[in-house]
């Protein structure tokens, strides 16, 4: 979330709310992908950092919001986008010279 951490610059609890739609998508494919390695670890970590940062922002205060105003085709794609990124971010971090613990 954009603001879950306590911010030196005492901004409004009211943005406390904004968030990417896309994380929660990235972190239920990774639970799906991954389930087995699915936790507060660098590996979810690092994959899921990859695959956001290769999936276009989408921010919004309230996921039923979001839902409200996609069509099926859109939420489809979405979808869609979400799959490639995160299969791509786990070939990308798979493929790195970085160790992981295997927790």
């Amino acid at each position: 979330m954009l603001l879950s951490h306590e911010s030196p610059l005492a901004i409004p609890t009211e943005l406390d709310s904004i968030h990417n739609y896309y994380e929660r998508m990235v972190f239920t494919a990774l639970r799906e992908k991954i389930p087995n390695r699915f936790g507060s670890n660098d590996y979810t970590a690092d994959i899921a950092c990859v695959a956001l940062n290769n999936l276009p922002p989408r921010y919004i205060r309230h996921d039923v919001d979001m839902a409200f105003y996609l069509s099926p085709n859109e939420r489809q794609e979405m979808v869609d986008k979400v799959d490639k990124a995160v299969t791509q971010a786990i070939k990308f971090v798979d493929s790195s010279n970085k160790a992981y613990d295997a927790g």
